[in-house]
């Protein structure tokens, strides 16, 4: 189970499910009322796409921004499987600035705060990595993940990244040491 570093936005995440909600109802209506079996396929098939619909929003609910697990950190920037960079790549948690990409809202009308993480220009392999772009940003070594899509970031939780960031890199610099 991966250590959970940056959580999501839970409340941002958790209005997608009012529509969801919507549709089943509309789904439980129909049905009730149909009065033929094209009505009732109509209304399975809303119930059936607000199941499917509820469990993505779920997932995403309780899915982190970023983690960290054996070694690697983990964003989760994306559909699938996180991306897992080796923690000795990941130099530094930082604040930065950016647009915010919300719906529903002009581009770049209002500005969000990001986290920014910046990873070892020595690694060239992880200077660009295709992402969600409505998530974050992933280019020239710089992992910019948007403030509207995860917890509020602060000073004291920019601290506390950068501090457990320090104390996984020792831990794995003293495996690597002992196995030499």
């Amino acid at each position: 189970m991966p250590e959970v570093w940056l959580r999501s936005n839970r409340r941002v995440i958790a209005l997608g499910l009012l529509p969801v909600a919507l549709l089943s109802v509309a789904g439980v209506l129909l049905y009730v009322k149909a009065e033929s079996s094209l009505l009732a396929i109509v209304a399975f098939g809303f119930l059936a796409l607000s199941g499917l619909l509820l469990f993505v929003i779920m997932k995403q609910l309780f899915s982190p921004r970023v983690a960290y697990s054996e070694g690697y950190v983990l964003f989760y920037l994306k559909a699938g499987p996180p991306i897992a960079v080796p923690v000795h790549v990941v130099e530094a948690f930082f604040l930065g600035q950016g647009p915010a990409h919300l719906p529903l809202v002009p581009a770049d009308s209002r500005l969000a705060i990001n986290l920014v993480a910046r990873l070892s220009q020595k690694e060239t392999q992880w200077a660009e990595v295709e992402v969600k772009p409505a998530l974050g940003r992933w280019s020239e070594g710089y992992v910019s993940i948007r403030g509207s899509w995860c917890e509020p970031l602060t000073g004291d939780l920019i601290r506390r990244l950068n501090r457990r960031l320090g104390e996984v890199s020792r831990e794995q610099s003293a495996v690597a040491e002992a196995t030499r």
